[in-house]
Formats: C-alpha cells, structure tokens, sequence
C-alpha cells in the first residue's frame, strides 16, 4: 500500500522561504510522477508543480513559477517543494501526489495516491 507523508509546513513572514518534503512508502519511488498541489480555505483544490519519474520533466502553475522549485530524490524516496518569495496568497494547505501512468500531469484526477496534507500559513 503505497503511502505519502508531507512535512515541513509552518508559519512564515511575507517573502520567506519553506521546504516542504514528501516521502513515499510502499511501492518504488522511481515508478511515479510526483506532483504538489494546494488548497485555500474556500477554493478547489489547485495544481502547484509536478516532476517527473526521471527528473528530466518539470512543470508549475504560472503563480508559482519562478518562485517554488520542485525536485526530487529517488534514493530517498521523497520529493522536496522549495517555495521562496512567499506571499499571503500561497496560504493554503499542502498536498503530494503520486502519479503512475506514463506522462507527467497537472491533472488532479489523474494522481492516484495522495498525502494527508501540510499547512503552509504566509503572514502579511
């Protein structure tokens, strides 16, 4: 049974930075995309970036590009988001995702596996 475990989330000033990490149990990490996604207080939930089984393929949502970095490590099972530059409007609550078909995707209904969630709280 494949399980995602989210942490690093937390409270942060206006422009700070946060990692956020995910590791993934259960089956071999190297099978899947990974993808980060998000939710507000009020709002559907949101792609974020995603990368994929290699590495070679990344992608974000325009609102967080140049901002948030999302990387990998497959010897460790996990993947990171970088986010820097935060702003009060990337508060929300956290999730990785897992993706096993053979293309990357922003599609959520597309991930098959996902964590419990971080939250992530930028102050103004």
């Amino acid at each position: 049974q494949v399980q995602l475990v989210e942490s690093g989330g937390g409270l942060v000033q206006a422009g700070g930075s946060l990692r956020l990490s995910c590791a993934l149990s259960g089956r071999t990490f190297s099978g899947f995309n990974m993808g980060w996604f998000r939710q507000a207080p009020g709002k559907e939930r949101e792609f974020v970036a995603a990368v994929s089984r290699s590495r070679s393929s990344t992608y974000y949502a325009d609102s967080v590009k140049g901002r948030f970095t999302i990387s990998r490590d497959n010897a460790k099972n996990t993947v990171y988001l970088q986010m820097n530059s935060l702003k009060p409007e990337d508060t929300a609550v956290y999730y990785c995702a897992a993706d096993a078909s053979s293309y990357i995707t922003y599609s959520i209904d597309d991930y098959d596996y996902w964590g419990q969630g971080t939250q992530v709280t930028v102050s103004s």
